[in-house]
């Protein structure tokens, strides 16, 4: 579980790589730390209330948990782990695990769902506003959304109810597709819209600066994608073992779909393609490692990555300035894979799942999935979209004309990412340069 986490956690800085690449080289800065921040800001709060929110004993309706687990007291010593389902198993079950590895584990989960957040806005955001943002989101949504989907009775203690989604629902996330995902994405949405446009958008060119940094990215991305969805099997067993089969099937398909899509449409698969396609597999493939076989992750993987190839192109029809396609990746695949479990869900892969339509199963568990994902992506649109407004009428969300021109890094951070003016072209001592700093700067400055 440890182990696990850290990998988990490493995905955050692998999306700062990711999205920092797409962006232009005046705001790659801001970029990464717009991610950053999400590291220390999420880790306080889950530390002081946030894992009792999502993680304690019901407050209300499966709706909310706790205050039993307010700065982490008597986690040190406890054991999670739900009992069996029927009831002959005491709490802890069998395989229990300390309490902290598991605060931990989710901890991770906690960061980097308002951190995908943060590329719907890229180039446009003042980055003491977006920490506000990202205090307050986690706290009303991200939270409670967590508990709805993560929280099973029985697993924090004996007594313990948890959310109504995971309990009352029955729908099934085995990773993180409806509290992540789905949940980023509409939040995504609503701050592109509340945020407007960036200038010059859709008209002027804005070229990913360093497309190397977005492979590396996604890289990494796949790579701690392994802890984020093996992981949440809770053992080093079977279940793990076939998250991580998931996970990578179902992702090397995603980035064939993708760029046999970009090949029929635009004529050329592109690197950045792969990169993108590769990050829907994974998402779509979150909600449903756990409960498909190898085939079913396949078909999802080539459905995903084709789905949100094409989808990415309605910002233009639509006209909202979604950056880095937050809603394009992360909603929409994110709503693929949870949906298309209630068609390849199969109890052969997990025995704690359910069959879906394509196994015999009806179209039962494919209504709780539409109910699940939609329910989170209404709550998590609506609270983001005001969060964002109130922010934007007080203290100001969006950077001003002059600071998005010149340069959001120098405006919000007093730093450069890339010093051009350090160059002399070369020229040994005493030698006069015909192409020094001075004509290479403004060349380079012109090209971002």
């Amino acid at each position: 579980m440890l182990a696990s986490a850290a990998l988990v956690m490493l995905m955050t800085p692998g999306l700062a790589f990711f999205y920092g690449g797409m962006v232009r080289s005046k705001s790659v800065l801001n970029m990464l730390m717009l991610n950053f921040i999400a590291l220390a800001v999420v880790g306080v709060l889950w530390t002081l209330y946030g894992y009792s929110l999502a993680f304690s004993n019901d407050g209300f309706a499966g709706l909310i948990g706790n205050f039993d687990f307010v700065g982490l007291k008597s986690a040190i010593g406890h054991l999670v782990g739900a009992a069996s389902s029927d009831g002959k198993t005491p709490w802890p079950g069998p395989d229990a695990i300390p309490a902290l590895s598991f605060v931990m584990f989710q901890l991770m989960f906690a960061i980097i769902t308002p951190a995908l957040i943060s590329g719907a806005i890229a180039d446009r955001a003042k980055f003491w506003a977006w920490t506000l943002f990202v205090a307050v989101w986690v706290t009303v949504v991200y939270f409670p959304v967590a508990h709805w989907v993560f929280s099973f009775n029985g697993f924090t203690g004996a007594s313990n109810v948890g959310g109504w989604i995971a309990n009352k629902l029955g729908a099934l996330d085995f990773a993180g597709g409806t509290a992540v995902h789905i949940n980023a994405g509409a939040a995504g949405l609503a701050l592109a819209l509340v945020l407007g446009k960036r200038r010059g958008w859709p008209k002027e060119p804005m070229r990913p600066h360093n497309v190397p940094f977005v492979l590396l990215g996604a890289s990494l991305l796949w790579f701690g994608w392994y802890g984020f969805n093996a992981g949440s099997a809770l053992s080093a067993g079977d279940l793990a073992s076939v998250a991580f089969t998931n996970t990578t099937v179902a992702t090397a398909t995603a980035v064939l779909g993708w760029l046999i899509v970009e090949q029929f449409r635009d004529g050329k698969p592109t690197t950045l393609g792969a990169a993108s396609g590769a990050v829907a597999g994974l998402v779509a493939i979150t909600p449903a490692c756990g409960f498909v076989n190898p085939l079913g992750a396949l078909a999802i993987g080539l459905i995903a990555g084709a789905l949100c190839a094409l989808a990415v192109g309605l910002k233009y029809r639509l006209g909202f300035d979604d950056s880095l396609d937050v809603v394009g990746v992360h909603l929409v695949g994110g709503l693929v894979g949870t949906l298309l479990i209630g068609f390849f869900g199969t109890i052969s892969a997990n025995s704690a799942g359910k069959d879906g339509l394509f196994y015999g199963g009806g179209f039962s568990l494919l209504g709780k999935q539409a109910i699940a994902a939609f329910s989170v992506m209404l709550y998590s649109f609506v609270l983001a979209f005001v969060i964002g407004w109130i922010i934007n009428k007080t203290i100001g969300f969006r950077v001003d004309t002059e600071a998005e021109v010149t340069g959001i890094d120098e405006a919000e951070h007093a730093e450069s990412a890339y010093e051009f003016g350090s160059f002399s072209g070369g020229q040994g001592p005493g030698k006069a340069s015909t192409v020094g700093a001075g004509a290479t700067a403004p060349a380079l400055e012109g090209s971002k």
